[in-house]
């Protein structure tokens, strides 16, 4: 932890882009999916990406090192689905604890690599705790309004679990993101807060929640404000967003949440919106124009990127930000 806030002080901390697009290029089947180890599993395996750290190791380290090679000076470990919660679309709650486990080997062994070659640049990995496919705070049902698919108790578990196997396999960070949900989100933080008593460890703990459209507020309604108030009862390393908005969209609500805490702020935004086929257009010169919008007002202490972004856009990020300053704690920005 004082590596890290030592660091923050010094210069704004560059976050990986995403795992998903990167690994969209490798056009990987489902036999690719399945490997030799669940080449008769009964389920269909295909788009479980956090599989692939199982089946297809050397593609995830490749993935994160060419986020190093660009700059990043964090990655995030391949288990933004890494919950039993997730994985029993895919009959796979058994793994769970093997898939974090390994995600996290992964990229600490990539992360080791860079930090030996060059010491005055350590890398670090933060675990992904990603929002999950069910929310605590909504019905699923619009016919049954006071009807809930999960409860806080039983997110409370599965992200314990993950939290253990990330921990156990090296990360550096915990990074519970993507929260569309903050009832979600204050599972996932008690669950962190237990590991932490029960192990006696300080381990930095990132948030980064989701603004969902042009209403500034996330999918359960919260303002920016209102989310803040929600999570900042733990000492956390920063807050921030990412996800769902491009850059641009996203700039007015980072500076209200940079002009409200106290904590090191983080972004990582998509690469623009999604077009008609899903796809995410906006290069790495474009989505740059808009970060430097954030690095020129002192908005961030990391800044990375999210659906669409790659090493590309990394590069071209990491380039501008070593002409900014990093937000400065308790100075109004």
């Amino acid at each position: 932890m004082s590596d890290l806030n030592q660091i923050l002080q010094d210069r704004i901390l560059i976050l990986d882009g995403a795992m998903g697009t990167m690994l969209q290029r490798y056009n990987f089947s489902e036999e690719d999916f399945r490997g030799e180890r669940f080449k008769d599993y009964p389920s269909s395996l295909k788009g479980n990406n956090d599989l692939l750290s199982l089946t297809q190791p050397q593609a995830i380290a490749d993935v994160h090192r060419k986020y190093f090679e660009a700059g990043a000076d964090i990655v995030e470990t391949n288990t933004f689905s890494g919950t039993t919660i997730a994985m029993a679309d895919y009959n796979m709650e058994d793994l769970v604890y093997e898939l974090n486990f390994e995600s996290a080997k992964i990229a600490k062994r990539v992360a080791d690599e860079f930090t030996k070659a060059n010491p005055d640049k350590p890398r670090f990995v933060a675990g992904s705790i990603g929002p999950t496919n069910k929310t605590t705070s909504l019905s699923p049902d619009v016919n049954r309004p006071e009807f809930r698919a999960i409860t806080f108790d039983q997110l409370r578990i599965a992200y314990k679990q993950q939290v253990e196997a990330l921990i156990d396999g090296g990360v550096d960070i915990l990074l519970v993101e993507t929260i569309f949900d903050t009832l979600n989100a204050k599972a996932a933080l008690f669950a962190i807060d237990e590991v932490k008593e029960e192990r006696a460890l300080d381990i930095p703990i990132m948030v980064s929640g989701t603004i969902t459209d042009a209403s500034g507020r996330t999918l359960s309604g919260q303002t920016v404000e209102a989310f803040l108030l929600s999570i900042s009862h733990i000492p956390l390393l920063s807050v921030g967003f990412n996800c769902a908005l491009g850059a641009d969209q996203l700039q007015p609500y980072l500076q209200r949440l940079s002009n409200e805490t106290e904590f090191y702020t983080s972004a990582h935004p998509n690469a623009g919106l999604p077009n008609a086929f899903g796809e995410y257009e906006q290069t790495a010169e474009q989505m740059n124009a808009f970060i430097e919008e954030y690095l020129k007002d002192g908005l961030v202490n990391i800044i990375g990127g999210c659906c669409g972004s790659t090493p590309e856009h990394i590069k071209k990020i990491a380039e501008t930000a070593k002409k900014y300053k990093p937000r400065q704690i308790g100075i109004e920005a």
